[in-house]
């Protein structure tokens, strides 16, 4: 469901082989999450099976120093999404490192060796610290706190440890690709816990074709929180790179945690990489009306607790994931 904690993906355009890397999150952090990781590279592998074009990584080991929870906490910057550009990693502690408060889920080791599986071109991976404020304020992903699209990196004034050097670092790493523009959000004007509140920043910041300005896709709560809605009017007031602000309603997702950016995992393909993966799994308007066939017929509308203790209902949702899977042809999987 939380298409940003799947997995990792750096394109083609950055990586030493040419080839397109995907690395399935092992979620080893929370006990329920980590069941999903083998499931993960199986879809993984069923969808980008051509190896000359893409290589598709197991998750890491299941130890706390490698503790990884997949693109929420990843940025891709470059100045167009198919030219060569660089790859943010954002942790929220080292290898062998105990912090007492809230559990920090991303260990930097992770992120290191992720790096160095992908095959990243030298000097285009930048590691930064996600402070332990906002971890302790509920930010128990850096995409709570940051998002980056393009050249354009978009967070709170409490987002990093060391802002300043994660920002050299950045600038360095993009140098002769782009010229970093970032847009912090001043804790004097947004305090943390309504940026936490209203995910400000688990958004989506888009690039829009005929639009010279980003676009912030947000959760309604944004508008509906005071300072929030009074930032972005400021935002878009400016001549700064982020030129609309678009609200959504996501209540229902937002109530355990959504929020747009849970979609964030973007897979940057070319031409030729879209034409060997799977193509079933590519959105048409026909096989819309197929999937939402099987949501209409397949689903409940509503659900009790008591519902979990019924095994009618456990057929129901294998009845349900055979239709889904048999609508993008990944039977196999079933």
């Amino acid at each position: 469901m939380w298409t940003a904690n799947a997995a990792t993906v750096s394109p083609s355009a950055d990586t030493q082989d040419g080839r397109l890397h995907l690395t399935a999150a092992n979620l080893s952090t929370m006990l329920h999450r980590s069941l999903e990781h083998p499931d993960t590279t199986a879809s993984l592998q069923a969808i980008f099976g051509d190896d000359r074009h893409f290589a598709v990584h197991a998750a890491l080991p299941m130890h706390a120093d490698f503790a990884d929870e997949g693109a929420a906490n990843h940025v891709r910057l470059c100045a167009t999404h198919g030219a060569p550009g660089v790859e943010l990693f954002v942790y929220g502690r080292d290898a062998g490192e105990s912090i007492a408060g809230y559990p920090s889920r991303q260990a930097r080791l992770a992120s290191e060796s992720i790096s160095r599986g992908h095959g990243l071109a030298p000097g285009r991976s930048v590691f930064a610290r996600q402070s332990a404020e906002a971890i302790n304020a509920g930010a128990f992903h850096n995409d709570v706190v940051c998002v980056g699209t393009a050249d354009t990196l978009f967070f709170h004034e409490a987002a990093f440890e060391d802002t300043a050097a994660t920002l050299d670092r950045l600038r360095k790493a993009s140098d002769g690709l782009f010229d970093l523009k970032s847009v912090m959000v001043p804790a004097a004007e947004v305090p943390l816990e309504d940026a936490i509140r209203s995910y400000l920043f688990n958004s989506q910041l888009l690039v829009v074709p005929g639009e010279s300005r980003l676009v912030l896709v947000a959760p309604s709560e944004v508008q509906d929180t005071e300072s929030t809605r009074a930032y972005c009017e400021r935002l878009i007031s400016g001549n700064g790179p982020i030129g609309r602000v678009d609200y959504v309603d996501v209540r229902q997702s937002m109530r355990n945690g959504g929020g747009p950016a849970c979609l964030r995992l973007r897979v940057v393909m070319t031409d030729a990489e879209i034409a060997a993966c799977h193509q079933a799994v590519l959105l048409t308007e026909d096989r819309i009306d197929a999937l939402q066939a099987v949501v209409r017929t397949a689903y409940r509308d509503r659900l009790a607790p008591e519902d979990l203790a019924d095994l009618s209902f456990a057929d129901e949702c294998r009845i349900a994931r055979e239709a889904l899977l048999d609508v993008l042809e990944l039977e196999e999987l079933a």
